[in-house]
């Protein structure tokens, strides 16, 4: 009896384990796929091309950072598959007449994402609450990839 009950417990503890270390690896592999630098496209369904608004992950320090016209967003992001939530962001404190919209729209999208997918180099952002279109992006090609 003593050695069913050792095999179920560490049946258990083993299940836990690779349970938890799977989560690791999805993480880190949806991390790496959101690494780098994207142009933006839509926010909210308004078309921002050709401006040079641009969002940047990296995954390393788990950071985003957003290029608009005028300022500089900020923060952190927690990722867990594809659930993607962002910190409370920090920004720049410039005013620029007429070029400020897009930063604040961006603002509201992070803030309001929950998920996330990247599919043919086109990030797109999904709020969490009705998982609508909040945001899309371009992949900027790295210029030393092959």
């Amino acid at each position: 009896m003593k050695s069913i009950y050792s095999i179920l417990v560490f049946s258990v503890l083993f299940l836990t384990t690779s349970c938890d270390e799977t989560q690791k690896v999805i993480n880190t592999a949806s991390n790496v796929q959101l690494n780098g630098n994207y142009t933006i496209n839509t926010v909210q369904e308004k078309s921002y091309t050709p401006k040079e608004l641009v969002i940047s992950f990296d995954a390393l320090n788990k950071s985003v950072n957003a290029t608009t016209e005028c300022n500089n967003l900020f923060g952190s992001y927690t990722i867990d598959l594809y659930a993607l939530n962002f910190s409370p962001l920090a920004s720049t404190k410039k005013y620029c007449e007429g070029k400020m919209d897009a930063e604040k729209e961006i603002g509201e999208a992070l803030e309001a994402t929950g998920s996330y997918t990247v599919e043919n180099g086109v990030l797109t952002l999904f709020s969490k609450t009705d998982r609508s279109q909040l945001l899309t992006a371009t992949k900027v090609r790295d210029t030393n990839e092959n």
